[in-house]
């Protein structure tokens, strides 16, 4: 490993440093120094390996080109002699998010506004006379989906860009999520409320217009630190979605301080009905947990299920 990355960062620098940690609940994680600074070196040896950080890499790359958060810079995906591949980002030394809980709370209500904000940018130069500056601003975003393949864990997501948020989560979400339930335990109750559950999805959404925002994708409070400068995120799976499917998992697994969810909300203020849209938001992170880490979390996914059709 040393060997491969010496010549693939060209560095005559490498030199291991801390313990061996999780690059995420999927990958192992180590930190090295070389020429160029101390970088943080994912590997995982799937045969999707190359896929899922490709991925990664480029959600790391939308998020960092807004302006608005910290995220590690991505620097290489290096395919494995054996199989797999690692991932090189810079490193950056981080702890525990407490202190800067209100400033990431704010940060991802901006960049959940930014597209928003493009679009209401856009339309007034529109409307305006004179020609606007080709190049002058990123282009606003109106569909769902994204540039490429993301994975939430190993699980490779279809982004596939679609013009309706509801058709495009209740399919390439929940349906991709149940599809594996199916092939790998063929849970009859899940299928049976399943059939009944997607019907109902498009009445959740009555009267409400669904902005397409960038988001994280996967922010559960593991994927969230802060270090002196302020806080970072990291591990996206990022796509243009609804604001509110990022803060289902926020809300899930440990939980973010309440700070977060204050400071957020002063700026994307709660819309009627979200609280069911939560909850169906976090049923694909209950199913894709299932998927992932077996059937512990299958009485949590069918109560969700059970709870939205109530």
């Amino acid at each position: 490993m040393e060997q491969l990355l010496r010549a693939e960062l060209r560095t005559a620098t490498l030199r291991a440093f801390g313990s061996p940690s999780a690059g995420g609940c999927i990958s192992e994680g180590r930190a090295y120094d070389t020429d160029a600074g101390p970088v943080f070196v994912k590997v995982n040896r799937r045969t999707q390996a190359r896929q899922m950080f490709e991925g990664e890499m480029a959600s790391l790359e939308a998020l960092r080109s807004t302006g608005l958060l910290r995220v590690p810079r991505p620097v290489k995906v290096i395919d494995l002699p054996e199989g797999g591949a690692a991932f090189v980002m810079e490193h950056l030394k981080m702890r525990s998010l407490s202190s800067q809980a209100s400033k990431l709370g704010d940060q991802m209500a901006e960049l959940h506004l930014y597209n928003q904000k493009l679009r209401e940018k856009l339309t007034k130069e529109e409307n305006t006379v004179g020609r606007r500056a080709e190049g002058a601003d990123p282009p606003y975003v109106s569909k769902f989906g994204f540039h490429t393949v993301t994975c939430c864990g190993f699980i490779p997501q279809v982004n596939e860009w679609h013009d309706d948020w509801p058709t495009f989560f209740t399919r390439h979400r929940l349906q991709a999520q149940l599809d594996l339930i199916e092939k790998d335990y063929a849970d009859r109750e899940a299928r049976e409320l399943w059939s009944r559950l997607q019907v109902k999805i498009p009445a959740l959404f009555c009267g409400l217009e669904v902005v397409p925002a960038l988001l994280h994708g996967d922010l559960w409070s593991g994927n969230a630190a802060e270090d002196d400068a302020g806080p970072v995120v990291f591990d996206p799976a990022s796509f243009y979605g609804h604001s509110e499917f990022e803060l289902a998992i926020a809300l899930l697994f440990g939980g973010f301080p309440r700070a977060f969810f204050a400071a957020y909300h002063r700026k994307v203020p709660k819309a009627p009905g979200s609280e069911q849209r939560l909850l169906l938001y976090q049923l694909f992170n209950l199913l894709n947990h299932w998927n992932h880490f077996g059937r512990s979390y299958r009485s949590a996914a069918l109560g969700a299920m059970r709870r939205l059709l109530a």
